[in-house]
């Protein structure tokens, strides 16, 4: 279950009423890699599989798991690794792995800016609706939905959905993810990882973020809302404005 039920006092125009309100759940869980303890998570307590698959693959580990296995809270990860891990602070306040710069992400992927508002309507989800209280991220190919994840991290959302593409041998390469959060340089790591060439969000992105996207090859489009968006790296991969170019004189499209 995502959510529990708890009593408040909603106050409107100074007039108190009680109310049972749905509050979004806490959980930790701890993951091990090839037998051994790598971290605690907090996280929501769906999809645990793909969330270990999906972890060990955004926080560039593996580019691939053999196996994953849920045991209560823990959460027992199979995978061939490329290297150690090194814990780092991450802009959430949580720990992720040291991440080196990723490769470059090669892709042929394009779309045109329909699939972006599509893939924008798509991070909306009930459980946010219900309680305010989740990121959202959802990871589509061909304009299909491969997994939609909703989670009390931002990070989580992204593990989830890589972890569900992995799960299901989709090609990633092929895919693009809409994500509800801003994107600092850890969240754009983890997609780069992932081999995912087209990030799409509903909020900011960092300077750092931009700057790790335009150097590995990830088209970032931030501020996607309704029918607007803005592109902050590789935008030759959305169709139809690529031709564009600014004028650096008054800031209009040519």
């Amino acid at each position: 279950m995502f959510t529990n039920s708890y009593p408040g006092i909603r106050v409107e125009d100074g007039i108190p009423q009680r109310i049972i309100d749905d509050v979004i759940r806490e959980d930790r869980f701890s993951l091990y890699l090839n037998n051994t303890h790598i971290l605690d998570q907090v996280a929501s307590n769906d999809m645990l599989r793909e969330l270990g698959a999906g972890f060990v693959i955004c926080e560039g580990l593996s580019d691939a798991v053999e196996s994953v296995n849920v045991d209560g809270t823990d959460i027992w990860i199979e995978a061939d690794t490329r290297k150690d891990v090194t814990l780092e602070m991450r802009s959430c306040g949580g720990h992720g792995i040291h991440q080196n710069e990723p490769g470059i992400v090669t892709s042929s992927l394009t779309i045109p800016p329909e699939e972006v508002y599509a893939a924008t309507a798509e991070i909306m989800s009930d459980t946010w609706q219900k309680t305010g209280g989740v990121h959202c991220s959802v990871l589509l190919k061909e304009g299909t939905v491969v997994a939609k994840s909703c989670d009390i991290g931002r990070h989580n959302t992204v593990d989830k959905v890589v972890g569900a593409a992995e799960l299901q041998q989709t090609d990633r390469s092929l895919c693009y993810i809409g994500c509800t959060g801003r994107q600092p340089s850890g969240m754009v790591g983890k997609v780069a990882n992932a081999g995912i060439p087209i990030l799409i969000s509903r909020a900011a992105p960092t300077n750092k973020g931009i700057n790790l996207a335009e150097s590995v090859g990830i088209t970032l489009i931030n501020f996607s809302r309704g029918r607007r968006f803005t592109i902050f790296a590789h935008p030759e991969r959305v169709t139809g404005i690529h031709q564009m170019t600014l004028n650096e004189t008054d800031g209009t499209i040519k």
